[in-house]
């Protein structure tokens, strides 16, 4: 690692006053010995620590701080010497590797491509998706009244959750069964005696961590129904145990939706740019690809996640978010409910077993 790395060759996404406070105070720590020197005509160094030959500069340390969430200015100092210290190992760790030629295997080569495909490629999605434009009060308060299960409607939902594997062709005398059970412990008592494998859990999730497609639905529910829901791995069995109302005013719900419908706009853009840039090009699927062509569609681009990371996990299915996250406080206990009773609630679980 030398010293010709430099700073900013990825987009960070932070606030401005706070990520110039933190690599204003991170850089006074490393500079302070050239303020008290006399000769002021002397240019501040920018080295932060030498490792055998190689240097390690203020600019290599504020770049890993600028893609740190939450340091407060306060802790820029402390956090500047932790960081350099962590570029210490990794530089003497990069040296003897170097020593053992350990950068040119082909996993290791490999590995540095898909990074620098994806840097790139990455850099190129946020150029494209800067170009939208922020939404107006007006849109803002529009998509606000449009939602009322998010905002002035707003519910904690306690509920509990089965994942069920099966085919898909087994999916409809799932969905008969569930509706012909008295209760949930009937239907689990059924997947018991047909060896269906499932898990199960319970959770309090407020209205934005519920799939927005959903929500209406789970808003429309009434306590003690349920739900069943097809995945790729089978069904997601879900029953609403009970509610408990937590609105959110327009004041406080702006800023969420502000960066909602702002980030829609970049991955329209972004998808739009892409299918652009599909129908220019030649693009031939070769081989065993070649018969494959068709069976799926190509993946809509979002400006938030990697361009280039085919073998990244893929987020959970269940109970996935794509709403606006108003940042609130989690609620101290789980919502009351009328029905099913707390006592019935922890027998389905126990059920689960």
């Amino acid at each position: 690692m030398s010293s010709g790395v430099q700073a900013s060759v990825i987009p960070v996404r932070r606030s401005m006053p706070g990520r110039m406070a933190v690599l204003t105070v991170a850089a006074a720590v490393f500079l302070v010995a050239g303020c008290g020197d006399k000769k002021k005509d002397k240019p501040a160094s920018q080295t932060a620590a030498k490792v055998n030959k190689e240097e390690i500069t203020v600019h290599q340390i504020n770049f890993v701080l600028s893609q740190q969430r939450g340091v407060a200015p306060e802790r820029a100092a402390s956090a500047g010497k932790q960081v350099l210290e962590r570029l210490i190992d990794q530089e003497l760790a990069l040296q003897k590797a170097q020593e053992q030629k350990v950068d040119r295997e082909p996993r290791v080569i490999q590995q540095l491509e898909a990074a620098r495909r994806e840097i790139i490629a990455r850099a190129y999605v946020e150029r494209v998706g800067g170009g939208a434009s922020k939404p107006t009060p007006a849109e803002v308060k529009a998509y606000y009244d449009a939602h009322p299960a998010l905002f002035k409607e707003r519910k904690l939902y306690s509920l509990q959750e089965l994942a069920v594997e099966a085919k898909p062709e087994q999916i409809g005398v799932l969905r008969d069964k569930l509706g012909q059970s008295k209760d949930l412990q009937a239907f689990i008592d059924f997947l018991k005696a047909n060896d269906y494998k499932f898990a199960g859990n319970q959770a309090v999730r407020a209205a934005e961590q519920l799939p927005l497609a959903t929500l209406d639905k789970f808003a429309a529910m009434k306590d003690g129904e349920r739900s069943l829901n097809q995945t790729s791995q089978g069904a997601q069995v879900v029953i609403l145990a009970g509610t408990r109302s937590q609105p959110v005013d327009e004041q406080r719900a702006t800023p969420a939706i502000e960066q909602f419908l702002l980030n829609e706009r970049k991955r329209k853009i972004v998808e739009d740019d892409l299918k652009a840039l599909r129908a220019a090009a030649k693009v031939e699927y070769v081989g065993e690809y070649a018969n494959a062509v068709g069976e799926a569609a190509p993946p809509v681009a979002d400006p938030a996640t990697p361009l280039a990371s085919p073998s990244a996990p893929a987020a959970s299915e269940p109970l996935t978010t794509a709403a606006p996250q108003v940042e609130i406080a989690p609620p101290a206990s789980a919502p009351t409910a009328a029905a099913p009773s707390a006592k019935s609630i922890e027998k389905g679980i126990k059920g689960f077993k």
